[in-house]
C-alpha cells in the first residue's frame, strides 16, 4: 500500500505533525475524540475549551482533564476564547497540566498568557480577523498565526478570507500563518498554500464527523444546508445570556429561533431567564428549530460524515492533487 503523500510547511514542521491540517477548537464540538482522531490522521487536533465556563456546559476543569484522556496518547492542544480566559485564568493552568502539543487564544489579548503558554513548552497559535490584530499576536509572542476570514462558523467579523490571509502573510512573515473560513476541503487546503499560509484551519467540516460532540440532529442539519443558509447574528448569544464584545458576531445556520429574533436583542433579552431555559433544553435535545448550529460558508462541500482521521487524509489527496493539476504557464 503507497505512503499517504504529505505536505511539509512551517507550520508541520513547527508542530511535528505530517499533514497542514489544524482541527479549529469549537467549542462544544471538538471535544478529546475527535481532537485525537484529527492528530492520529497526521493533522493537530485542537480541544475547544471555548468560555471555559461550566454553566455553558463544557470547559471545567474536570472537563478539560477528561477530553485530554479521551484523546488517549495522541499529542493535541486546546483553544480558549481569550476574553472568557481573563475570568478563569485556573482553567489555562488546568490545560498546561496535561502537555498540550499547542494552546490557541482567540478574541481577545494575548500578552497575559503568552509567556506562560511558551514557557511550558506549547506552542501558542492566535487566530485574528484583522491585520491589526495579527501585527500585534506576532508581537507578542504568537508562533502560529491564524488568519480567520468572515465565511467561518462559529465567531468571528467581517474580512473574507481570500484577501485576508496573503495580507496576514506579508505583515507577521516569517511567524507561519493558517487560514481559516469556508475551508472544508483540499481544494481550499490548496487555496491557502497557494496565498502563503502553511496551512489551513477547518472547524465545520470536522462537525459532520462520527467522533465530533453535539446532538446527530445537528449533524443532519449540517449534511443538507448549504453556504447560503448562514447567517451572522448575535442572536443565539443574546439567547445564552453571552455578551460578545465588539466587533465579533456568530456565524451559524438560520433557523426558526432567528427568523423570529434576529436583529431584535432587546426583545430577546427582555424574555430572560426563562428564554435561556428555554434555548439550553433545545441545544440539549437537538431541537435545530430552536437551537444554535454555528457553521460556515463551506457546508455546500459536505454530504457524509467520514471518520475524522480519513478526512484529514482525504483532505490533503485533494490538494495535492489540486495543486498537481493547476493550470501552468503556457
Amino acid at each position: 500500500m503507497p505512503e499517504p503523500r504529505k505536505l511539509s510547511t512551517p507550520i508541520t514542521r513547527l508542530l511535528g505533525i505530517d499533514h497542514p491540517v489544524l482541527l479549529a477548537p469549537m467549542g462544544g464540538v471538538a471535544g478529546g475524540a475527535l481532537a485525537g482522531a484529527v492528530t492520529a490522521g497526521g493533522g493537530l487536533g485542537l480541544i475547544g475549551a471555548g468560555y471555559a465556563d461550566p454553566a455553558v456546559g463544557w470547559g471545567s476543569d474536570d472537563w478539560i482533564r477528561r477530553e485530554f484522556e479521551k484523546a488517549g496518547d495522541r499529542a493535541v492542544g486546546i483553544g480558549f476564547i481569550t476574553w472568557a480566559l481573563d475570568k478563569r485564568p485556573a482553567a489555562l493552568d488546568v490545560a498546561l497540566e496535561m502537555a498540550p502539543r499547542a494552546v490557541m487564544l482567540s478574541f481577545g489579548d494575548i500578552a497575559p498568557f503568552a509567556a506562560k503558554i511558551r514557557d511550558a513548552g506549547a506552542v501558542l497559535i492566535c487566530q485574528v480577523q484583522t491585520l491589526k490584530d495579527a501585527r500585534e499576536a506576532a508581537a507578542k509572542g504568537a508562533q502560529i498565526v491564524v488568519a480567520q476570514g468572515t465565511e467561518a462558523g462559529g465567531h468571528g467579523a467581517d474580512r473574507a478570507t481570500l484577501p485576508l490571509v496573503p495580507a496576514v502573510v506579508d505583515a507577521v512573515s516569517p511567524v507561519p500563518v493558517a487560514a481559516a473560513g469556508g475551508i472544508a476541503d483540499g481544494r481550499g487546503l490548496a487555496a491557502a498554500l497557494m496565498l502563503g499560509a502553511g496551512g489551513a484551519m477547518i472547524g465545520t467540516r470536522f462537525w459532520a464527523t462520527p467522533e465530533a460532540l453535539g446532538h446527530a440532529n445537528q449533524k443532519a442539519l449540517i449534511e443538507r444546508s448549504g453556504g447560503d443558509d448562514t447567517l451572522r447574528t448575535r442572536v443565539f448569544d443574546t439567547a445564552r445570556g453571552i455578551v460578545w464584545p465588539e466587533p465579533w458576531t456568530g456565524r451559524a445556520i438560520r433557523n426558526a429561533f432567528a427568523g423570529t429574533w434576529h436583529g431584535r436583542d432587546d426583545a430577546l433579552r427582555a424574555e430572560g431567564a426563562a428564554m435561556r431555559e428555554r434555548f439550553f433544553a433545545a441545544q440539549r435535545d437537538g431541537d435545530t428549530d430552536m437551537a444554535v448550529t454555528f457553521a460556515g460558508e463551506g457546508l455546500d462541500l459536505i454530504a457524509n460524515r467520514p471518520g475524522a482521521a480519513d478526512l484529514v487524509e482525504r483532505i490533503v489527496d485533494e490538494a495535492v492533487q489540486a495543486l498537481a493539476t493547476a493550470p501552468r504557464p503556457g
